[in-house]
């Protein structure tokens, strides 16, 4: 995989320093395996080091994950490539190119791979006891090196039948699970490693695997040991996918035997060795299958994959550099070329930055859009949220309006207030009808509770224009902090003005319904209407109650109403009733005299003593009271239902002529005569001290976004055939 790794590495570098999580993930490769079918000599093939612990039986007890991290600097990047496996040499030791680091001893660095395995020993033994013991807490190794590609790879336990020495007896159970964990992760290539030299009918690698991956997209089949395969006998179908046919098919490899690493055999002389052994088989060396043996052949298999993968993240690596380079490019314009001494041109720089500010400012509250001002956000504020002219209709429709419809006639008004103050306008004589008195003085109160309701829509929308005022200002403003405070300034104060005259208005719209109290408004029940609704409503329940009592009847009772032979002497307009009282019988009746004593001398009339306050609320409220206040009621809330009505409507039209139309026009003009003046433009245009530094980076941030996207076609003309074998 040497080609590959300095495009990958470049494009890792060049991401890296583009920041902004913009990564690129390249696949696990993860090797599973019967027990001694050699999963970790593959392993040690692909990374080019021998570090893994070799013997016999089990020797991987617990998952090694192995995170590799190139090295290469951009001086070492453009050297040339030379074969990798030729470079490494497991009995070197350059502590400044290559070094490995254990999660669980962090901070010490291994510069010795022999040192490696020992650690891999050690911390299996610590965990999983020296007899044959297994865990399926992974052993996490990074390894640093100039030679490698940025990837990760996991070497597994293999699988085994019967448990030995301290193993567990669901030791298969336990080592299934386990390697189906790590298998089934989307990101990660199956290496499923069978021995050539066991009917590949019974591989568990390859059971797993179709587990984990049904369809074989990321499964690919490693034949071990051809070499110890019986004379006569080959692998031949397997290679040519006969038997047990896998999307990615086979590659058969040929690794170190015990006796080669006890012989110090070095990886370089391994792949000789291979390479020499199916270029003079009789079988292996035939055209067809010579191209799907040797560890440099499963190199480039795994080197097509990544490269797939890489092409398959570069869309969306490119839109990111892209849409950076765009970002950079709008605020490197922002920033402009450092600003000219002439007066004449920072005049003219100021007067287009307030004609710009003044423009977004109408267009925003239009609806038009404008150059909003708002970070990252800026390109997808319109689609997720409302803002400018749409939020202040929401201020006017959803919250104003709303809550106003919400208010209700009676809110804060009882009814015992209500009789108290239909008994007070009577004045000292108790009035033939309903005391219009009573009707204007509690539906004043009413109405002069929308007041403060509308008020606060004023302040709402005050807060709003403020904030279009935020998102209108220009992005070449950052570059001018003076101008951008004076500018802030200015707006400020000119909603503040706007604002006291619209709160007035809005004052005086309550005013105006409280000066005259139109009876006569054509929406409004009057009050024969209310009493003949009324009368109505109770003629209807008083014949589903009864089915007898009728308006004579009740008129007739009133004058019996003491039982007493007499009673034609008396009018409906005696006692203290009056004509309401003949239509509702709605009168007190008056106390009855006491008998006449016996004899005895006359006796002494005493009032009793005047209370210091007298309320209607101790003594129950008498038909006539009842009905006084329905009709009351029924009138305010005819009434209320038509002022709330009209101030729904014209406090929005208030607002928007004394406030918002109003600041919208002036906006450029109130701008132009504050902050245009000759004696002030040279310190308002100066800019910032962070700006030279801020243009500089927005240049090597432009330059180097645009090398990432020379890589990236790069990565994409990528041919991945044209690799030495």
């Amino acid at each position: 995989m040497d080609q590959l790794i300095p495009i990958a590495s470049k494009l890792q570098d060049v991401l890296g320093a583009v920041g902004q999580n913009t990564t690129l993930e390249l696949p696990q490769i993860v090797v599973v395996g019967g027990q001694s079918s050699g999963k970790s000599s593959v392993l040690e093939g692909l990374v080019g080091r021998s570090f893994l612990p070799r013997g016999t039986g089990i020797v991987t007890r617990r998952p090694l994950v192995l995170q590799l991290y190139n090295t290469r600097t951009a001086d070492t990047a453009g050297s040339s490539e030379e074969d990798s496996y030729e470079n490494l040499d497991p009995n070197s030791a350059d502590s400044s190119s290559e070094w490995g680091e254990f999660l669980h001893m962090p901070g010490r660095k291994f510069h010795s791979f022999q040192q490696i395995r020992e650690e891999i020993v050690r911390e299996t033994d610590r965990m999983t006891g020296g007899n044959k013991g297994i865990s399926n807490n992974p052993i996490n190794l990074k390894i640093y090196s100039p030679n490698v590609l940025a990837l990760t790879v996991v070497d597994l336990p293999g699988m085994t039948k019967v448990p030995v020495g301290d193993q567990p007896d669901n030791i298969e159970e336990q080592i299934h699970d386990m390697i189906l964990h790590f298998i089934s992760n989307p990101n990660a290539i199956i290496l499923a490693v069978t021995a050539a030299n066991t009917d590949i009918a019974n591989s568990d690698a390859l059971q797993l695997a179709k587990a984990a991956d049904p369809y074989g997209n990321r499964t690919i089949g490693v034949l071990t040991k051809l070499d110890l395969m019986d004379p006569g006998t080959d692998a031949s179908e397997v290679l040519h996918n006969k038997l047990i046919p896998l999307r990615r098919g086979y590659i058969g490899v040929v690794n170190r035997g015990q006796k080669d690493i006890n012989a110090d055999l070095s990886i370089r002389e391994g792949l000789k060795k291979e390479e020499e052994f199916f270029r003079v088989h009789q079988v292996y060396s035939q055209r067809t299958l010579i191209t799907k043996c040797g560890t440099k052949t499963l190199a480039k298999c795994l080197n097509n994959i990544l490269m797939h993968h890489i092409r398959e993240c570069l869309p969306e690596v490119k839109n990111r550099i892209s849409s950076m380079m765009t970002d950079v490019q709008q605020e490197l314009e922002a920033l402009g070329n450092p600003s000219q001494h002439s007066r004449s041109s920072l005049g003219g720089t100021l007067l287009g930055l307030l004609s710009k500010f003044a423009t977004n400012y109408s267009s925003i509250i239009d609806g038009r859009g404008g150059e909003l001002n708002n970070g990252a956000n800026t390109k997808n504020l319109a689609l997720v949220e409302l803002f400018g002219g749409a939020r202040i209709n929401y201020i006017f429709t959803e919250i104003f309006s709303t809550s106003l419809m919400q208010v209700g006639p009676f809110d804060g008004l009882t009814d015992d207030e209500i009789r108290t103050t239909i008994t007070n306008a009577n004045g000292t004589r108790r009035a033939l009808f309903v005391p219009e008195i009573s009707f204007d003085i509690l539906v004043r109160r009413q109405i002069a509770r929308l007041e403060q309701p509308g008020i606060q829509c004023v302040d709402l929308v005050y807060e709003e224009l403020q904030r279009i005022a935020s998102q209108s200002e220009p992005k070449e403003l950052t570059r001018f902090p003076f101008l951008k405070d004076r500018m802030v300034e200015v707006v400020s104060n000119l909603l503040k003005r706007c604002m006291q005259p619209t709160q007035m208005m809005v004052s005086n719209l309550v005013k105006i319904e409280l000066a005259y109290i139109n009876t006569s408004h054509p929406d409004f029940i009057g009050g024969s209407r209310a009493v003949a609704n009324l009368m109505n409503r109770r003629e209807h329940e008083g014949n589903r109650n009864s089915g007898t009592e009728t308006p004579n009847s009740s008129a007739s009772g009133f004058y019996n109403q003491d039982g007493e032979d007499g009673g034609g002497d008396r009018t409906p307009y005696d006692g203290n009733g009056g004509i309401m009282n003949f239509i509702f019988r709605g009168g007190k009746s008056p106390p009855k005299e006491r008998p006449h004593g016996q004899g005895g001398p006359p006796t002494v009339v005493h009032l009793p003593q005047v209370p210091d306050t007298m309320k209607q609320t101790d003594v129950p409220p008498t038909d006539r009271e009842l009905t006084e206040m329905q009709v009351i009621k029924s009138l305010i809330e005819s009434y209320f239902r038509v002022v709330r009505k009209n101030f729904i409507d014209m406090v929005p039209k208030t607002i928007m002529f004394f406030l918002v139309n109003h600041v919208k026009d002036a906006m450029q003009n109130e701008l132009v005569s504050e902050l245009y003046r000759e004696a002030e433009i040279g310190g308002l245009m100066k800019e910032a001290e962070d700006v030279a530094q801020r243009r500089t980076t927005c240049v090597e941030m432009r330059d180097l976004l645009g090398k990432a996207l020379e890589i990236v076609n790069e990565v994409r003309d990528y041919n991945t055939f044209n690799q030495v074998e």
